[in-house]
């Protein structure tokens, strides 16, 4: 007859125990055995207090004489579950039954150091699986079951290995924030404060490292929960830059996690700085690096100007990194000082470097020299541009004569009436005005009719325009 057990080897890793115990437990059989039950027939006995219906016996147990009235070992004992602080295991029926029938099953446990088995069921029970509970963490035991019929117990079937109990572990894993995940920048002075949860079951061991060795317990404290651990600096000062790892160890297991810490304050001013050269309204100065940059990259420099009348400060540049520069449109006469910064994610340095002397922005002797100049000549003899038209007129309504005359100098304009000046008349107007001449006749009648002449007279000449004008009659009847 084949028996197959199923057991759990007691010196397998706590990774395996996990799995074993991951596995979700059979509903308990009406007939499970359960140590918290208030009679007390079926909890896990101690081993000096064995039950009188299954004698107790060495852990090598003698073969039991065939005999038809007692049944055979039970099949495939298989160890179902562990958990910490139960056990449940499950089997077969036997082959044979014997010829009085079966009356049940009985659990028996052995317990490590020990050589008598104790029986965890008082009376025989027709189950084929059992939950042992109320086990303590760090017991180690081995489990047997036999067939029972009225003429006795037949042969067990045992498991190969011992069981072991112990707690469900959870391989600890480590949640770094997501602000930490990169440097983490403090100024000097200011508290550092890292909460960093973990998981892991039972609870893990976590420790702290700066820079590959243990913290100074004088500067730096550490208090470790349940599920996190917390790091704490009062007054962060430079020399707590660094790298800090967070291991969190669980017997074999460990879970690791870094955080770069980097404690910064205000740059120092620039070593030294020189006025190289100064030239029309510029001057050049030159600059060395500050010795003490504050434990952090510079952004650059702060370059300020001030001239000696008011002495104060106005800004040329900001964040300029090289350390050579130009300072242009100074003013003429003014004499200047000159200032570099330095800064980081601070800011400005605390002081500046100054320069020792005085850039002098002197006046330039400038003398002027007046080219030639050639006058042009714009003198013309009069010429008419737009001479005068024949005009047609009624009677008693103004009408005006007009052309245009260019000249230089300006000309003298003449106006006649069929060959006669008519300067004078009150009934002419004449203006003159920007090369444009204008006669105007006033209410004119039939009699006003003839040749109107506009001259224009210059020492360089003469010119002369015509033209007719009409005063038609009105009709009578």
């Amino acid at each position: 007859m084949m028996e197959k057990n199923t057991s759990e080897d007691p010196a397998c890793s706590p990774e395996e125990t996990t799995s074993e115990s991951a596995k979700v437990p059979t509903a308990e059989p009406p007939g499970e055995v359960a140590a918290s039950e208030s009679t007390g027939e079926e909890q896990v006995p101690k081993p000096q207090a064995p039950a009188p219906q299954i004698p107790a016996a060495p852990a090598a147990t003698k073969p039991v004489p065939p005999s038809e009235d007692v049944p055979s070992a039970p099949l495939l004992l298989t160890l179902e579950d562990v958990s910490s602080n139960s056990v449940t295991v499950s089997w077969e029926p036997p082959e044979r039954l014997g010829r009085l029938g079966l009356q049940g099953y009985v659990l028996e446990l052995c317990r490590e150091g020990a050589s008598e088995w104790v029986p965890v069921n008082a009376r025989p029970m027709m189950v084929t699986q059992q939950t042992v509970r109320n086990l303590a963490l760090g017991d180690k035991f081995l489990l047997r079951v036999s067939a029972v019929s009225s003429a006795g117990a037949g042969p067990p079937a045992m498991l190969d290995q011992p069981i072991h109990i112990r707690e469900n572990i959870e391989a600890p894993k480590i949640r770094v924030p997501r602000h930490l995940r990169q440097t983490y920048i403090r100024q000097v002075g200011e508290t550092v404060n890292l909460q960093i949860p973990f998981q892991g079951k039972p609870k893990p061991q976590a420790t702290w490292t700066h820079n590959g060795h243990a913290l100074d317990s004088q500067r730096v404290s550490v208090r470790t929960g349940d599920q996190d651990s917390i790091l704490f600096i009062r007054s962060a000062q430079r020399s707590d830059s660094g790298r800090y790892e967070l291991t969190v160890r669980l017997e074999e297991l460990e879970a690791k996690a870094t955080i770069d810490i980097l404690v910064i304050e205000k740059p120092g001013p620039p070593s030294s700085i020189r006025l190289l050269d100064v030239w029309g309204c510029n001057a050049a100065l030159q600059w060395t690096p500050p010795q003490d940059t504050g434990n952090t990259e510079l952004l650059g420099y702060t370059v300020q100007k001030a001239d000696k009348k008011t002495g104060q400060w106005f800004t040329v540049l900001e964040r300029y990194h090289p350390t050579t520069c130009t300072v242009s449109d100074l003013i003429i006469g003014n004499s200047y000082s000159f200032r570099v910064f330095s800064e980081n994610l601070c800011g400005l340095s605390a002081s500046a470097t100054v320069t020792k002397e005085l850039a002098h922005i002197q006046k330039a002797d400038i003398a002027a020299k007046p080219k030639g100049f050639i006058e042009r000549d714009f003198s013309e003899a009069p010429s008419f541009t737009q001479p005068l038209a024949d005009h047609t007129s009624t009677p008693g309504y103004s009408t005006q004569l007009s052309c245009s005359v260019r000249a230089s100098p300006k000309p003298k304009i003449i106006w006649m009436k069929n060959k006669m000046e008519i300067q004078g008349n009150p009934k002419y107007r004449a203006v003159s005005e920007q090369g444009v001449c204008t006669l105007e006749i006033r209410k004119p009648s039939p009699f006003d009719s003839g040749v109107y002449t506009c001259k224009a007279i210059n020492v360089l000449g003469e010119a002369s325009v015509d033209c007719r004008l009409e005063v038609k009659a009105s009709a009578t009847h």
